[in-house]
């Protein structure tokens, strides 16, 4: 099967770095949706904030994998 961003090109924006004034704040885990709502328990999910935007959502799998989502906003 093919991968679907197989070929794609990349983005010419460079990738988000935390910067001093960026935070952590983690968000409740999931692991109390019960087990229906196909959300595994102990999974966590973090935001990182340079003053009051999201710049980056961290969502951490109870088996351990990590996935990093990057927030752009539109200059201006």
């Amino acid at each position: 099967m093919k991968a679907f961003l197989n070929g794609k090109k990349l983005s010419p924006i460079p990738a988000l770095a935390p910067s001093n004034a960026a935070s952590w704040q983690p968000l409740p885990a999931l692991g109390a949706a019960g087990p229906s709502s196909g959300l595994g328990g102990g999974t966590q999910i973090e935001t990182i904030k340079e003053g009051d935007k999201v710049v980056r959502l961290v969502i951490t799998c109870a088996c351990g994998e990590r996935i990093e989502v990057e927030c752009l906003y539109p200059a201006g």
